[in-house]
């Protein structure tokens, strides 16, 4: 478990870079496919960024219900895997959006404990909220093409207003997507296959 205050470092670190919605669905769709019930994702995104198509992605690979959306106002969705999709008897996908909560203790008030063995657990907005959940995570931090110089200073700093991201659609543009693994279950970088191999 992750000790707070404790800076981690990451085991590994993949940038890739994409170009259009369809590949950032795509992207998610291969890594959706290699995930695992009690996987946790910490997701994190400015606005247009691509969480939800994303996410979108990942539950194609889960095989799970469609119909993604971002959690904003619910906090939580839960979206149960399809007996007769392309992983019956896989994880559900259990979407989380911390943009709201202050403090892990905060997230424990949502009783993710209750899910996060038997299902795969994505947070958005999660980093500095969820670390103590498990020992192993994967973080996965989108940037657009415009503010780059943004990268690692997503999340809203304490005490400022932030526009929320409630789009469904994500617009065709550059992207550049971070993959960082901690703890003995991300020990090695997620086999994406495709052209996601060859990507820096």
């Amino acid at each position: 478990m992750s000790v707070p205050g404790v800076a981690e470092r990451p085991t590994w670190e993949q940038t890739l870079r994409v170009t259009t919605a369809d590949e950032t669905h795509a992207l998610g769709a291969a890594l959706g496919a290699e995930l695992q019930a009690g996987d946790l994702l910490v997701l994190t995104g400015e606005l247009g960024a691509g969480k939800t198509t994303f996410t979108q992605g990942l539950g194609e690979g889960l095989g799970v219900r469609a119909g993604i959306i971002s959690p904003t106002f619910v906090l939580v969705r839960i979206h149960p895997n399809l007996p007769d999709g392309p992983r019956p008897g896989g994880p559900d996908l259990v979407h989380v959006d911390a943009y709201r909560l202050g403090s892990a203790s905060e997230i424990d008030d949502i009783d993710l404990e209750n899910t996060l063995d038997s299902s795969v657990t994505v947070v958005e907005w999660g980093r500095g909220r969820v670390e103590h959940l498990s020992e192993s995570r994967l973080e996965v931090d989108l940037h657009r093409a415009i503010g780059l110089d943004a990268i690692g200073a997503a999340e809203p700093m304490p005490g400022h207003t932030e526009i929320l991201d409630f789009d469904t659609e994500d617009l065709d543009e550059p992207r550049t997507i971070v993959l960082r693994g901690f703890g003995p279950r991300w020990s090695m970088k997620p086999v994406l296959g495709g052209a996601f191999e060859g990507t820096p």
